[in-house]
């Protein structure tokens, strides 16, 4: 069983927090800053490396 897994669904390493939260956080106009504060075992470093992943995912999609 991965630490990094929570029945199926991705989260931030070292927490129970799934990723999805964060964007429903963004999603429903909450900021960063919101999320971090209602989820302190996420770091700033973590949401920024998820978001940036994304971004480049999104932006650089690769062509199978």
């Amino acid at each position: 069983m991965s630490p990094e897994v929570m029945g199926g669904t991705p989260v931030f390493a070292g927490t129970r927090v799934p990723l999805e939260t964060l964007f429903d956080y963004l999603k429903a106009g909450e900021s960063i800053d919101d999320f971090l504060e209602g989820f302190p075992t996420v770091t700033r470093e973590q949401v920024v490396g998820l978001l940036e992943e994304a971004g480049q995912k999104f932006i650089n999609p690769k062509v199978a």
